[in-house]
């Protein structure tokens, strides 16, 4: 929730860069949530972050308080331009998120951002698909689909995206963030969630490819058994001693991974 009496950060300065509904933009304008977003980052100078969606810089300033090793992703030529006058030697990358390409130079990157609802699931994706150069991740989204991320079997939150981030990371659900905290002020509370990449059932998996598509195609027709759900791909399920009766959310992690590897 939002800590009141709080500070406002100023997002509307002389050049009106108004939130553009086509862009998803909802600025954080409590200055206390911003300095608790940096903080749980737990940042170290020598860590090189990348902040997805930087905006104006309500969170930016208070990540450069803890690294000057940071690189701001913004799509949104007119907010670029007020970082660099905000921030004098801040990189800038002025490009769509879902079409930049992590580089491991210099170790591996984290990454830390307040990211458009519309576009969540993609971006979370995307960095499921670069996590050998990234370490772990902190992002602000909505508060369901954290809460759809972080869900274990037998819920109906439990879903694709479930599966493959607790097998690619660890998922934690950290503080919760009001929507009187934004503006405009979104329909709905956010809350922060914490990816670590380190921690991962990767290496249990004997096809990576095969085990993505073995579980979208588990959960393609979710009221389904498995059995009539699996279907598609043409699978000798004798192979395995599972009851095939089952809906694909009633499995756990470690049962699709064994699944997945026995019939790759």
């Amino acid at each position: 929730m939002c800590l009141f009496p709080a500070k406002r950060v100023n997002v509307l300065n002389a050049k009106k860069n108004y939130p553009k509904k086509s862009l998803g933009q909802n600025y954080l304008v409590d200055e206390n949530i911003c300095r608790n977003i940096a903080a749980s980052f737990n940042i170290s100078e020598s860590d090189h972050v990348i902040e997805i969606g930087a905006g104006q810089g309500a969170i930016t300033r208070f990540l450069l308080e803890k690294t000057k090793n940071l690189s701001v992703i913004e799509i949104d030529k007119s907010n670029c331009d007020i970082l660099k006058e905000r921030f004098p030697g801040l990189s800038i990358l002025n490009v769509d998120f879902l079409k930049y390409r992590f580089e491991n130079k210099n170790g591996k990157i984290r990454v830390i951002g307040n990211i458009p609802y519309n576009i969540t699931t993609e971006i979370i994706f995307r960095l499921i698909d670069f996590r050998e150069n990234i370490s772990d991740v902190q992002l602000m989204i909505q508060e369901e689909v954290a809460r759809r991320f972080a869900s274990g079997p037998g819920s109906k939150e439990y879903g694709i995206p479930s599966v493959l981030l607790q097998v690619f990371s660890k998922p934690e659900l950290r503080f919760k963030v009001s929507k009187n905290c934004f503006y405009p002020k979104p329909k709905v509370d956010s809350r922060i969630i914490y990816f670590d990449f380190s921690v991962s059932k990767e290496k249990e998996i004997k096809d990576i490819d095969f085990f993505r598509r073995f579980v979208k195609t588990a959960f393609g027709q979710r009221r389904k058994t498995l059995r009539n759900s699996l279907k598609a791909m043409e699978l000798d399920l004798s192979k395995s001693d599972l009851d095939f009766s089952r809906r694909a959310e009633t499995l756990s992690i470690d049962e699709f991974i064994e699944l997945s590897n026995c019939f790759c």
